[in-house]
């Protein structure tokens, strides 16, 4: 049920994003000129892997590798902590450039276009919401580790592993649709 109020609450953005984008699509289309295309690639990828490893985990726990599980949900948070690094560095840019949502917005370059703010506002919202959801994600993958460690999980009881891991897979689904949203779509 959780699951659900998490898809419903980015399907709800992601509903206002496209009605505001589809009413001004030149602020979206200027705004997304200002997002880093590598940065969010590279988290993309970041993300991807991270599912890989966090389904590795999954397995592995399953079958009882201990050793292995505990790496690859170690891998997972390390995935989670580079995305997060990531982001620092992009918001750090896009402070630095005033561009900003509501009245913080402060960029010359877009200050002719009426409303540039609400581009970034979406975007600091969104990414916003999803980033606390890594660090929450990646907190739950330590707690799942410890239980690893401590033999609470294993083959015989998996479900906080799996309950973690579902998680974790709709964390990096909503970025498979940020990414192109925000940074491709424009």
């Amino acid at each position: 049920m959780f699951l659900v109020t998490e898809i419903l609450m980015f399907g709800a953005l992601f509903v206002g994003y496209t009605i505001y984008h589809s009413l001004h699509p030149e602020i979206f289309h200027a705004g997304s000129h200002h997002l880093s295309v590598p940065m969010g690639a590279f988290n993309t990828v970041v993300l991807l892997f991270s599912s890989f490893t966090m389904a590795l985990g999954i397995h592995f726990v399953q079958v009882d590798k201990k050793k292995e599980a505990i790496i690859a949900l170690a891998v997972t948070v390390l995935c989670a902590l580079t995305f997060m690094v990531v982001k620092y560095f992009e918001y750090s840019a896009k402070i630095h450039h005033g561009l900003l949502p509501g009245k913080f917005f402060v960029n010359t370059e877009m200050a002719d276009i009426k409303n540039a703010a609400m581009f970034f506002g979406f975007y600091f919202v969104m990414t916003g919401i999803h980033g606390s959801h890594v660090l929450i994600g990646a907190g739950l993958i330590i707690w799942v580790m410890i239980k690893v460690i401590k033999g609470e999980v294993n083959s015989s009881y998996y479900t906080p592993v799996e309950g973690v891991g579902l998680f974790w897979h709709v964390v990096d689904l909503i970025w498979i649709y940020l990414f192109p949203l925000l940074y491709l779509v424009g």
